[in-house]
């Protein structure tokens, strides 16, 4: 499975309403296992610059890669790229991820 988050800042004054109605739109793309958008709690106390998590899971490489190309993908990034700030993604198989401390004392 391939776990795929994205990170979205909104700038100052901007409009984040707008930001997570353009999201919600990928919602609705039919290649993810699960999507979800979320608004950052801010409960971290050393960085408030994120506002919105899209979080999404993917049965491989190939299901990510259909997600991107989808005309939904598309339409949401049209509508979010000139409203947001700043943009991190990554994706990872979580087949090998690290699930357990390798640390050595």
């Amino acid at each position: 499975m391939i776990r795929h988050i994205v990170f979205f800042s909104v700038p100052e004054g901007g409009d984040a309403d707008a930001v997570e109605a353009g999201l919600s739109i990928l919602t609705e793309n039919p290649h993810a296992t699960v999507l979800e958008i979320g608004r950052n709690a801010r409960s971290d106390l050393y960085d408030e610059k994120v506002d919105f998590i899209v979080y999404g899971e993917f049965e491989d490489e190939a299901a990510l890669a259909a997600y991107r190309a989808h005309p939904l993908y598309e339409k949401s990034t049209s509508l979010v790229r000139p409203l947001r700030e700043m943009r991190i993604a990554a994706d990872f198989d979580s087949s090998v991820a690290v699930r357990h401390s390798r640390y050595r004392d």
